[in-house]
């Protein structure tokens, strides 16, 4: 059975972050994990893809709104906000009711909010917490061939775009060293280095 994975908004914000999670998801056939949402979260995306890109066109913003939402498989409306997140930011509070509603075995978020979380308070909720980092090197744990099949599709992709970095590079920057770090040897593996 997959897990269910809410995935919050600083992981759908950033591209690399995105593309890697929706392709990991896909090439799996969605078997390993699946991914929720809430419009509080895309809402939270769009809002800040816009402020931090005010001269794009609206086509921009609208494509990526577009491609988050055929990639998640639930999205999640139905949740309350009861007070039960200990956390110090009262922002992170929708994302917790609705992993807690929705039945997320993992929130999927590098937000310290919730990654700075005292242990024993980590070990009272009712799900996982885990970086983009963590989330997937246990993707490669379980999956390689997937991830070497991403890794060779993503290095295929990015090396036909005029300065555009390495795969490697990219998750780096992107907050996934020790993602990055098997990427490296997936793509050694396959001479792609």
């Amino acid at each position: 059975m997959a897990l269910g994975v809410l995935v919050d908004a600083n992981v759908l914000y950033s591209r690399t972050l995105r593309d890697w999670l929706f392709l990991l998801k896909l090439r799996s056939d969605a078997a390993m994990f699946t991914v929720y949402a809430t419009e509080d979260i895309i809402a939270e995306v769009l809002y800040r893809l816009r402020r931090d890109n005010p001269d794009r066109p609206g086509r921009f913003i609208a494509g990526i709104h577009d491609r988050i939402v055929a990639n998640i498989d639930d999205r999640i409306t139905d949740f309350q906000i009861d007070g039960s997140y200990q956390g110090d930011d009262p922002d992170d509070a929708h994302v917790h009711a609705a992993a807690v509603a929705s039945g997320a075995r993992i929130l999927l978020t590098d937000d310290s909010g919730f990654t700075d979380l005292p242990d024993e308070e980590i070990e009272q909720l009712p799900y996982e917490i885990h970086t983009c980092d963590s989330f997937f090197v246990l993707v490669d744990d379980v999956a390689p061939t997937v991830v070497s099949d991403v890794a060779t599709e993503q290095h295929a992709y990015w090396t036909s775009k005029p300065n555009a970095i390495d795969v490697v590079t990219a998750l780096e920057r992107a907050g996934c060293p020790a993602f990055a770090n098997r990427v490296r040897g997936h793509m050694s593996s396959l001479g792609s280095d």
